[in-house]
């Protein structure tokens, strides 16, 4: 292949050919003209074919790779691409690193030159833009020729086994772990750790400890007293060893857009919050992930790589265009959980998509298992619902389709009420620590 150096030559030369001929009049012939030109194209042609052997095989160069290899969303990492140049003649020209899009690399192509047996290393920095498995796609390798006429061309893709496979997996962005401080601090507050532990619904006993005046001399532990000499007094904690089921509902619900991302997205930041929390309590924590099959399940998890677990299984999820089968969610949890749990659906307050596949199937589900639904709302719905004085008839419209559509989530919302499951309908901005607030509450109270 050649580059735009012969063309500029070849139109430089018939110019000055041109030029020489009106200079010249009848002095010289045509044809003396056309030969001119044939033997300049010639000439050209010749040193495009000597500057083409020239040129150092791409095919000689051997690629490898390293560098991140995992990323939150929204983080920025690096990725080195180490060319070795196998040939004897110097790789003198441009390295293109393709990557998909939304995995923000730059640059793409970089100018490089590498002596015989030697390598260099091209750094690209990706900033991806959504998560999941963003992979490189293929490598071109452009060698010039000595004079930078004609060049060598070549284009590894990933699949091919000359080319380093690269995949970046990128992880949930977990927005909400900002407020995790806050909801540890309350957790502890609920634990004992801050306040005096008293016992009520949903304790469990702690440990035994001195008498101290304002104890209450119901918790005296008389027996313990008596082995120790000393008046002790029972210490009570919120129970502990939970079971929490966090339920993804993949399917087309899931695909709607909340702001700047999709449903999904909102609910997995809320799961990943509520999961962390969860965790410090020392309560067990599944997730299931389900549209018309099961798409992710994370099951008996250490709490110290839980977080791991549960951002690796989200990464590569996507919303699937079908209807959920809400009869598979409820088979699912009721084949793995056999003790009572905490399910916490996150899903859509949609009439369709509720009243015929979840409320059929809540009866059993209610039974065995407390059962929470969390769904989030674009907070532009609430804003749209007011009409303004001065407003057209556009805008009344879209006002009037804005209360329909919040008071169908009303009406959806009572019903699931009425079947005994409670309900978290909140702005896509507070959505996550609306969730684990009504955990918190679950726990505080001995409901879970």
């Amino acid at each position: 292949m050649i580059t735009w150096r012969p063309a500029a030559i070849v139109a430089a030369g018939t110019a000055l050919l041109a030029l020489t001929g009106v200079a010249l009049g009848d002095a010289v012939n045509g044809s003396w003209l056309w030969l001119g030109a044939a033997i300049l194209l010639t000439g050209v042609a010749i040193l495009c074919v000597v500057d083409v052997l020239g040129a150092a095989p791409p095919r000689a160069m051997t690629l490898s790779r390293a560098g991140h290899q995992s990323l939150w969303l929204g983080d920025t990492g690096s990725v080195e691409l180490v060319v070795r140049n196998g040939s004897d003649r110097p790789f003198v020209g441009r390295v293109r690193d393709a990557w998909v899009p939304s995995a923000g690399a730059y640059p793409t192509e970089q100018e490089v030159r590498v002596d015989p047996g030697r390598a260099v290393r091209l750094t690209t920095t990706v900033t991806p833009t959504r998560r999941g498995d963003r992979p490189a796609v293929r490598v071109t390798l452009r060698a010039y020729g000595p004079l930078r006429l004609a060049y060598r061309q070549t284009t590894r893709r990933a699949a091919e086994a000359m080319t380093p496979p690269w995949r970046l997996r990128v992880y949930p962005a977990f927005a909400s772990r900002r407020i995790l401080p806050e909801k540890v601090a309350r957790l502890r507050i609920l634990d004992g750790s801050v306040v005096t532990r008293g016992r009520g619904q949903g304790t469990e006993f702690d440990t035994l400890r001195e008498y101290v005046i304002g104890d209450d001399v119901r918790s005296i532990d008389w027996r313990g007293s008596a082995r120790r000499s000393d008046v002790v007094v029972r210490t009570w904690r919120p129970e502990r060893d939970r079971r929490l089921v966090c339920v993804l509902d993949t399917g087309r619900t899931s695909a709607a857009r909340i702001g700047d991302e999709p449903r999904l997205d909102a609910a997995m930041d809320a799961a990943l919050l509520l999961a962390s929390v969860a965790a410090r309590a020392d309560d067990r924590v599944d997730l299931l992930a389900v549209d018309t099959t099961v798409r992710a399940s994370v099951t008996n998890v250490d709490k110290s790589t839980l977080l791991w677990r549960l951002v690796t299984a989200m990464a590569p999820l996507e919303p699937a265009l079908v209807e959920t089968d809400f009869g598979l969610v409820a088979g699912e949890v009721l084949r793995r959980e056999r003790k009572r749990a905490l399910v916490v659906l996150f899903t859509a307050l949609e009439p369709g998509a509720l009243g015929d596949g979840l409320l059929p199937v809540l009866p059993q589900l209610a039974a065995k298992h407390k059962i929470v639904v969390a769904a989030v709302h674009d907070p532009a719905l609430s804003r749209l619902a007011q009409v303004q004085p001065d407003a057209g008839p556009d805008e009344v419209y879209a006002a009037a389709s804005a209360q329909r559509t919040l008071a169908e989530r009303e009406r959806v919302a009572a019903a699931l009420r009425h079947h005994g499951v409670e309900v978290v309908d909140a702005p896509a901005d507070v959505f996550a620590s609306r969730v684990t607030d009504h955990y918190l509450a679950l726990k505080s109270t001995g409901r879970l």
